[in-house]
């Protein structure tokens, strides 16, 4: 089995044992994705938005994968939707473009409904980077780096409390737990990070 179809079954097996596990079904997708296994991936990112609808990354990778797939219309819709989604929350990249897959396949470029200069927005005033933030406007910046590395600034300056809390609470648990991660092996540590980074939207 290659490093590919390993990584393949892992997340399957979390998505599976967890169907309500967004982080299991998001990066099954992309793995799927890499894998030219559209069809699949189509199936894991559709249930992705079912759990977190905001996530608008998610809509530019599903209507890539039903592109490849032969399936330009639904991908136009996805897109369309992705686009309002993306605009809304203020995610720049993936909004910008989803328009550009959308002038590709033939569509009118849809306009931003946002105001040329935003009005300050209430809450917390903190606008928190990850694409599958569902706290918006009201997102609050943690009160300190939660590691003293380049790592723990970058996510201070760009991933909200809420986010992290669920990373650190929630999802890292099942990270460790359902694909068996040995924190006290380098290589464990590299891999619980490359999930974590994966998790807040940190390339």
């Amino acid at each position: 089995m290659s490093p590919l179809q390993d990584r393949i079954a892992q997340f399957r097996k979390m998505a599976n044992d967890d169907p309500d596990n967004e982080l299991g079904h998001y990066r099954l997708g992309q793995l799927l994705t890499e894998d030219k296994q559209y069809g699949e991936a189509v199936k894991s990112f559709r249930r992705t938005l079912e759990l977190s609808p905001t996530f608008s990354k998610v809509y530019h990778l599903l209507a890539l994968c039903l592109i490849h797939d032969n399936r330009s219309a639904e991908a136009a819709a996805v897109l369309h939707q992705g686009f309002d989604v993306a605009d809304e929350r203020g995610d720049n990249m993936p909004r910008d473009e989803m328009v550009r897959m959308l002038v590709e396949l033939g569509e009118a470029a849809p306009v931003s409904k946002r105001p040329t200069t935003a009005a300050p927005e209430a809450g917390g005033g903190f606008r928190c980077q990850r694409p599958g933030c569902t706290v918006g406007a009201h997102a609050h910046q943690l009160k300190a780096p939660p590691m003293k590395d380049e790592l723990g600034q970058r996510i201070y300056e760009t991933v909200c409390a809420d986010c992290w809390t669920d990373w650190l609470k929630n999802y890292s648990i099942k990270v460790i737990n359902e694909l068996r991660i040995d924190l006290s092996t380098e290589r464990g540590q590299e891999e619980y990070d490359r999930y974590m980074r994966e998790f807040l939207g940190i390339e």
